[in-house]
C-alpha cells in the first residue's frame, strides 16, 4: 500500500519562466529559439550594412585621396565643400527633375497599361510578356542599342521624325534633349516591372466588389476610381517608393549613354557625381559625404510618402 501511494504521487512540474516584452509574454525557450534563428540574419546585416555604413561615415570625415593613399581627419569640411559646390547642386537638381518626371510618367503609364491588360483583349498573354521583356535585358546591352536608336545620322528615331516631316533632334548630343532621351529609355526599361505589379493587384481584387458596384449603377470609369484604385493603394505605395529610390540611384544608363555628365552636364545625376569624386578625382571622403547626403534625401522622401499613406489610413477609418 505504501509503495502504491508513493507511486501515485507525481513530482510537481517545473514552472517555465515567462518574460514580458512590450505587451506580449514569451517563455524562455521561445526567446532562445527566436534569438538563434535571428543570429544568421543579424550577422549578415552587420557585415553587409552596419559596418559599411560606419566606414562611409568615417571616410566622410577624412581627406582620403585614393591616388596617394593619404588620409587625414578634417571633420565636416567635406560636407561644407559639397553644400558650397555648384556641381553638386546641379547634379542634385538634375536628379530631382529626373525622379519627378520618371515617377509621374512611369507610374501612370504602368497603371494605364495594367488596366487595359486586365480586360479581355486579343493577344493579352503576348502583350504581357512583351511589356516585361525589356526588364530582363541587361542594362548595358539595352543602353548600347538605344545609343544607336538615338544616333542623329543613322538612328531610326530621326528617320521616323524625317518621314513624318518633323525636325530631327540631336537626342543624346544636345543639352536640351539629353535628359529627355535618358528618361524615355528609363521608362521603357522599367515599365514592365510596374505593369506586372499593378496587374497582379488588379487580378487579386474580388469580383464581388466589382459586381456590387455594377449593381449600384457604376460605369467603368467610376468602377476604376471608386473601387479598383483604392484597393490598389498598397501596390501603388510600393511602386512609388521603389520608383523614388531607384530614380535617385540611377547610374548605369547615364554612364553608358552620356559619359562625363553629358553635354554641359545636363545628365550629371547625383550618383554620377559621387562616382566622379571617388574614382575620377580620387576624393573618397567627398564621395562618402555625398553618398550620406543622398541617403538622407532618400530617407526623408520615403518617410514623407509613408507618413502621407498613414494619414490616409487614419482619415479613412
Amino acid at each position: 500500500m505504501e509503495k502504491n501511494a508513493s507511486a501515485a504521487v507525481k513530482p510537481p512540474a517545473r514552472a517555465i519562466r515567462k518574460i514580458t516584452l512590450g505587451r506580449n509574454t514569451y517563455s524562455v525557450p521561445e526567446i532562445v529559439v527566436g534569438v538563434l534563428l535571428l543570429v544568421p540574419s543579424i550577422v549578415f546585416l552587420v557585415f553587409t550594412f552596419v559596418i559599411p555604413v560606419v566606414q562611409v561615415v568615417e571616410l566622410s570625415l577624412t581627406n582620403f585621396n585614393m591616388a596617394t593613399g593619404e588620409m587625414s581627419f578634417i571633420g565636416l569640411r567635406n560636407y561644407r565643400y559639397l553644400l558650397e559646390n555648384s556641381d553638386f547642386w546641379l547634379s542634385m537638381w538634375n536628379t530631382c527633375k529626373y525622379s519627378a518626371a520618371k515617377l509621374i510618367f512611369d507610374t501612370s503609364l504602368a497603371l494605364l497599361i495594367a488596366v487595359q491588360l486586365d480586360k479581355n483583349i486579343p493577344l493579352k498573354k503576348f502583350l504581357r510578356s512583351t511589356y516585361f521583356a525589356p526588364v530582363v535585358v541587361p542594362m548595358v546591352a539595352s543602353s548600347l542599342i538605344w545609343i544607336w536608336f538615338y544616333d542623329p545620322q543613322v538612328g531610326p528615331f530621326n528617320q521616323i521624325l524625317s518621314f513624318l516631316g518633323l525636325p530631327e533632334l540631336k537626342w543624346l548630343y544636345s543639352e536640351h534633349t539629353a535628359m529627355i532621351s535618358i528618361l524615355l529609355f528609363s521608362i521603357w526599361k522599367g515599365l514592365g516591372y510596374n505593369v506586372v505589379l499593378f496587374l497582379s493587384g488588379l487580378q487579386n481584387i474580388s469580383d464581388s466588389y466589382l459586381e456590387a458596384a455594377r449593381l449600384d449603377g457604376a460605369n467603368e470609369w467610376q468602377l476604376f476610381w471608386k473601387v479598383k484604385f483604392p484597393l490598389l493603394r498598397p501596390i501603388t505605395n510600393f511602386v512609388v517608393i521603389m520608383c523614388i529610390i531607384n530614380s535617385f540611384k540611377v547610374f548605369t544608363e547615364i554612364n553608358v549613354m552620356t559619359p562625363n555628365g553629358g553635354p554641359l552636364g545636363s545628365t550629371r545625376l547625383i550618383v554620377s557625381y559621387i562616382y566622379e569624386q571617388a574614382f575620377t578625382n580620387g576624393r573618397m571622403g567627398r564621395a562618402s559625404a555625398a553618398a550620406l547626403l543622398l541617403f538622407v534625401v532618400i530617407f526623408i522622401l520615403t518617410q514623407i510618402r509613408s507618413a502621407m499613406d498613414a494619414r490616409k489610413d487614419v482619415d479613412y477609418e
